[in-house]
């Protein structure tokens, strides 16, 4: 899905506009070469689905026009896959594990070198143009950038997978 710098900056542009159209708040994401995570909360009913159609159609669309594939395949292999997180405990431990898959991968030496991640975004003294992030419906821990780049541990990660089902 990212070959380049530029497919995660123009993706990121994409999820800028959609922000922009749709009634939808962006805690956090991160970009993978060949998948992506974000953290939502739909402020209105049907803005999920919505959001996430806009956001597919138009990377889609991009994707074929700038590579010249239109008709040679899917860019995305299935639907998107949704579940709810309350604002506790839990919406930390998912925002981390977010926020550290591309250290989880093997991609960077600590999560916030990661530039397509909200981490990255979050600790920028001057923040990048394009705003993406809604302030968070709980307080970030102070030491969030340590806790990130630990392993969630293993009831961390069977909550995590357990919700994701």
């Amino acid at each position: 899905m990212f070959h380049k710098h530029e497919d995660f900056a123009a993706f990121e542009r994409i999820l800028g506009e959609a922000l922009e159209i749709h009634d939808v708040e962006l805690f956090s994401y991160v970009l993978m070469p060949n998948h992506y995570h974000l953290v939502l909360r739909p402020l209105a009913d049907g803005e999920m689905s919505r959001f996430m159609a806009w956001v597919g159609g138009t990377h889609t669309m991009r994707y074929h026009a700038h590579y010249h594939t239109g008709g040679m395949g899917h860019v995305y292999q299935q639907r998107y896959k949704s579940f709810p997180i309350q604002d506790d405990e839990h919406f930390l431990t998912v925002c981390r594990y977010v926020e550290r898959n591309a250290l989880r991968a093997g991609l960077v030496k600590h999560a916030e070198d990661w530039l397509w991640c909200s981490l990255w975004r979050w600790l920028q003294a001057r923040p990048p143009q394009l705003s993406l992030l809604s302030s968070w419906p709980i307080s970030r821990q102070s030491n969030w950038k340590a806790k990130v780049n630990q392993a969630l541990g293993d009831k961390e990660l069977e909550a995590v997978r357990r919700s994701a089902q």
